[in-house]
């Protein structure tokens, strides 16, 4: 049996805000850090140790994972950053409040948006400074790679991809492993480990700050999952807010 964790980072300042956040880089709110640092406790408290962790991109979920690490006393293993693991993109609703876009939008169609498996929002425009061409942490990819804004389905077909030829080989030799990520990419991945279908993967709520413990068969398939912490094993699949 093979166990992995999976680690949705703490609060960002855009969570707190209530606004879109996909592939803009925000750090995270003094709360977020706490949630950090008890994910970090409950981990050490349960015995876990790691070899290798994977991150998103992106600041929220790697300070998440540092300062995690760090309560462990880990802070010195080798940590993995990769763009498949960052947040859907939220193409041209990055940046707006919730409630404003609803109001401009309509709140169905911003919840269609939102709660869809294969509907993507409104794209940014390829001159929208809110793209990500110029960001020199994705200077390495093809301009077709990088998202102008995605649905969920977009974010599974490039996430597990980079679980198949990357992550799951270091968990079949043996390695410990901790991925920091988003809601998103995390319901991406979770989406094809548990084999959810498209219609109830969108209701899957994955709450900040909370590591979702997954034991796995010699195949990788789960035998079960959980979150740390209290209350105790609760089962990961709690409904959307």
């Amino acid at each position: 049996m093979y166990k992995i964790v999976l680690m949705r980072h703490g609060e960002s300042t855009w969570n707190l805000d209530n606004r879109f956040t996909g592939w803009a880089d925000v750090d995270l709110t003094e709360k977020g850090c706490a949630e950090a640092k008890r994910a970090g406790e409950l981990l050490r408290e349960a015995g876990f140790t790691f070899d290798l962790a994977y991150s998103s991109m992106l600041k929220r979920a790697i300070r998440t994972l540092w300062i995690a690490l760090d309560e462990m006393d880990l802070m010195w293993i080798p940590v993995v950053c990769h763009w498949r693991l960052n947040e859907r993109h939220y193409g041209a609703l990055q940046g707006m409040n919730k409630a404003e876009t609803a109001a401009q939008y309509g709140a169905d169609k911003v919840m269609q948006w939102r709660r869809s498996f294969d509907i993507p929002p409104k794209l940014l425009e390829a001159d929208d400074p809110r793209t990500s061409y110029d960001d020199p942490r994705y200077a390495h990819l093809e301009r077709s790679e990088i998202p102008l804004g995605e649905c969920l389905k977009d974010t599974v077909e490039r996430v597990i991809p980079y679980w198949n030829d990357t992550i799951a080989p270091q968990i079949r030799a043996g390695k410990n492993v901790i991925i920091s990520a988003h809601g998103n990419s995390l319901r991406a991945l979770i989406k094809v480990l548990d084999d959810i279908s498209d219609k109830d993967i969108v209701s899957l709520n994955i709450p900040n700050g909370r590591p979702i413990i997954y034991e796995l068969d010699a195949n990788l398939k789960p035998i079960r999952h959980y979150y740390l912490g209290e209350p105790a094993a609760t089962p990961a699949t709690a409904q959307a807010r």
